[in-house]
């Protein structure tokens, strides 16, 4: 009984995401049950059990004598006015900067009577696809997300427009898809790492590594602020260095490349090093201390978030700050205004360059 039960479900499943994922469109005739006995290598009453519960759902309708359809589901699946539940997906829950934003955002929503439901990705496009695909059943009243590999992952843009046909209050949180018309909330990557570049040339340094990680808009924002800045100064513009590194790359690994590349150079040796986030400066200066380096003496770095470890830290690092408290206050503020049909816009926060130890004057 418990192995009949499982196929059926995992079918109605796979049927259901296929609809959800929009491959099965609204008013499209489904294949036969004889397809699907195929397809599934069961009997016609596992597909019909499977097919009776997305009747009852409201995700297929049968019409008698010529077969099965895709059923209104956006309207019949559409967050109705009693839910209370917020749907939340991040890249990571419950370290680095993010147990801040989630904290702010669930008081900003709780004491209007919503609860917060949580997904995490650790940026794998898979894990979105199955958040997504779950959060989609469970009818949330709205929705906040934070992109995975937005820079590169268009794999489940799909869904994303299923969302978009529901008419769910949505909107992004650090980044965003093109093509999505959610409103979002993120900071100024280009114009920080612009200004801190200019800042360590005001302060004499001339050769300096920048490493980034490519595969989110936030890294590729960083990486173009750092090259700007260094377009600016003709004098010294073919001194840059710029390491890139995935989010699936071990951190070890990328600092490899970097003391390889350092110690390659027999004169003029790079100066400081920008990173793409706090979580990686704080584990190249732990490496580096390991193996001798002294900081700043001996090279500076500059890092981005605020990461509250960054100022225990010894020396303590210079950086630039994201609003994460007052991201989850505005993320919360603006889809409760979502909700209630108001107008709400997307906003961009200008980080504070954070001088600390970890830098010095040349």
């Amino acid at each position: 009984m418990s192995i009949n039960n499982a196929k059926y479900q995992v079918i109605k499943q796979k049927i259901k995401n296929n609809i959800l994922s929009g491959k099965y469109q609204i008013k499209d005739k489904l294949p036969t049950e004889s397809f699907f006995m195929s397809e599934f290598a069961v009997s016609r009453f596992t597909i019909r059990r499977a097919i009776d519960e997305l009747v009852n759902e409201n995700f297929v309708h049968r019409v008698q004598g010529d077969g099965m359809y895709v059923a209104d589901w956006h309207q019949s699946n559409k967050a109705d006015g009693n839910s209370q539940m917020i749907a939340v997906i991040t890249t990571h829950l419950a370290d680095y900067i993010f147990p801040k934003i989630i904290n702010s955002l669930d008081n900003a929503v709780s004491d209007a009577g919503y609860s917060l439901i949580l997904a995490n990705t650790h940026n794998d496009p898979k894990r979105e696809r199955n958040s997504l695909l779950r959060l989609l059943k469970l009818k949330p009243a709205a929705w906040i997300i934070e992109p995975t590999k937005s820079a590169v992952n268009t794999e489940n843009i799909d869904l994303y427009h299923q969302i978009e046909k529901l008419k769910a209050p949505a909107l992004f949180i650090n980044s965003s898809y093109p093509g999505i018309n959610f409103p979002v909330l993120k900071t100024d990557d280009f114009g920080s790492i612009f200004k801190a570049t200019n800042y360590l040339f005001s302060i004499g340094h001339r050769r300096i590594i920048g490493v980034f990680q490519i595969d989110d808009n936030q890294g590729i924002d960083r990486m173009n602020g750092f090259s700007k800045a260094y377009l600016g100064q003709p004098y010294f513009s073919d001194q840059s260095t710029i390491i890139m590194y995935k989010s699936t790359d071990r951190y070890e690994d990328v600092f490899k490349r970097i003391t390889q590349f350092y110690n390659s150079q027999i004169v003029n040796k790079p100066d400081a090093i920008i990173c793409y986030n706090d979580e990686f400066a704080l584990y190249l200066m732990s490496n580096l201390k390991d193996e001798g380096w002294k900081i700043p003496e001996d090279i500076s770095i500059v890092g981005f978030d605020d990461f509250e470890m960054s100022r225990y830290i010894t020396p303590t690092l210079t950086t630039l700050t994201h609003p994460k408290s007052q991201m989850g206050r505005d993320a919360g503020t603006m889809i409760l205004k979502m909700i209630n049909k108001e107008k709400v816009a997307s906003y961009t926060y200008v980080p504070e360059l954070v001088l600390r130890k970890s830098i010095k004057p040349i």
